[in-house]
């Protein structure tokens, strides 16, 4: 294992000498680990930031997949590169204690959760019912649309530790953002359970001007199928000026008798 490896490092020292960092190198011995399985080690000494993007991550993601083994390789790499995208991404791959307390750590630096707070998150995502709640809602409360995302990934995973009231109080912003992703990804939260109070906010977005928020609305009235949600989409289905949207409340109600 050792002298396989090591052939690839002689390898890969002799490109470098030559001024060409031949990444072919290293895509071709990732490609045969399966067969010759890489020692953490190893993929700390290939990996430096002034690789490809794409040969970065691919490193990042083989360490992070080596669990135990391969967390204490990727602080050593935090500790000397910085906190590099993928390398915050590959101590969430990784999932050890030691990795989610480190992330839980710069989350509590302003200047590190201000510049890298996405890729915190999204390496979070594993641990999303240990996850603080302040943690969550800072999320779910930041004006951009890829950090409400991760806020609403994280809240799926303690949603059902949750009351119906507290859980549409923190899809509050979402469900009234402006974008149709934030509010789609949170219609689709709250569809998972069948409060009454949740149909109705549902149900809210029905008449919404955005075509895709409210397609989205109806499907989770329908998918809750509940006597409330039903009694969400007779109202619709008599009140709505839209005709369109009249048609779609009487479709998910005609499923729901089908079945």
């Amino acid at each position: 294992m050792r002298n396989s490896n090591a052939n690839w490092l002689q390898s890969w020292v002799h490109a470098d000498q030559t001024m060409t960092a031949d990444e072919t190198v290293l895509w071709d011995r990732l490609a045969q680990s399966r067969r010759a399985p890489l020692e953490p080690s190893w993929l700390g000494e290939m990996y430096s930031p002034g690789l490809s993007i794409d040969l970065r991550r691919a490193l990042c993601e083989k360490l992070g997949m080596l669990a135990e083994a391969g967390w204490p390789v990727i602080n050593e790499l935090l500790q000397t590169h910085g906190l590099q995208e993928e390398l915050i991404l590959s101590a969430g791959l990784c999932h050890q204690p030691e990795a989610r307390d480190w992330l839980l750590n710069q989350l509590d630096c302003d200047t590190t959760a201000d510049a890298h707070g996405l890729a915190l998150m999204e390496a979070l995502s594993c641990w999303g019912a240990e996850v603080p709640e302040h943690v969550v809602i800072r999320c779910l409360e930041h004006p951009a649309q890829q950090h409400r995302l991760a806020g609403l990934q994280l809240l799926t995973f303690r949603s059902h530790t949750l009351t119906d009231d507290a859980l549409l109080k923190l899809c509050e912003t979402a469900l009234n953002d402006f974008r149709a992703p934030v509010v789609i990804a949170a219609i689709r939260l709250l569809q998972r359970r069948d409060g009454s109070a949740l149909a109705e906010r549902i149900a809210s977005l029905c008449d919404s001007t955005s075509d895709s928020i409210a397609e989205a609305a109806f499907r989770a009235l329908g998918c809750i199928a509940t006597p409330a949600s039903q009694r969400c989409l007779l109202e619709l289905s008599q009140t709505l000026k839209n005709n369109t949207r009249r048609d779609m409340a009487c479709e998910q109600l005609a499923q729901q008798f089908r079945h």
